[in-house]
């Protein structure tokens, strides 16, 4: 069984400067190395409660939701460091995409097997709002940690 982790570093700020795209990771710790597109199959992971965050604290947590889904992070969006840990279980591409700050990122789920992806940006600037939506069919399960 595979294991890679994928990750997300951005330096964003409110001067319109687009955000850069994820990179993936194949090391199992939230760090800034990038390695060709992959998914992570981690045993004992699960879709029915929310990815444990490791550093921070969680700002939005989420578990056994099916489809599409938008989130508010409470209080908004601080300037650091935003990561975002999804599981997912089904046949699809699941995709995360956070607001105001314009990252997206996909995640290929698959029937039968946990998959997870973890990313993280750097802000500059806090934002007073914050949402974090979920498109995926009705056949995809997920669960989904944000933190700062």
């Amino acid at each position: 069984m595979a294991v890679s982790l994928a990750g997300c570093t951005n330096d964003h700020d409110d001067a319109g400067t687009p955000p850069r795209t994820s990179a993936q990771q194949a090391v199992p710790s939230p760090t800034k190395s990038s390695a060709p597109d992959s998914v992570e199959h981690i045993p004992g992971e699960t879709v029915t409660k929310a990815p444990v965050f490791l550093d921070g604290k969680a700002a939005v947590q989420t578990a056994n939701v099916r489809g599409s889904e938008e989130l508010e992070v409470p209080g908004g969006l601080k300037a650091g460091h935003l990561a975002i840990l999804v599981n997912c279980q089904g046949e699809g591409t699941l995709t995360v995409s956070v607001q105001p700050v314009g990252l997206s990122f996909p995640l290929e789920c698959v029937k039968g097997e946990v998959s997870s992806i973890f990313n993280q940006m750097d802000l500059t600037n806090a934002h007073t709002y914050g949402t974090v939506k979920v498109t995926a069919s009705s056949r995809i399960r997920w669960a989904l940690t944000v933190g700062q």
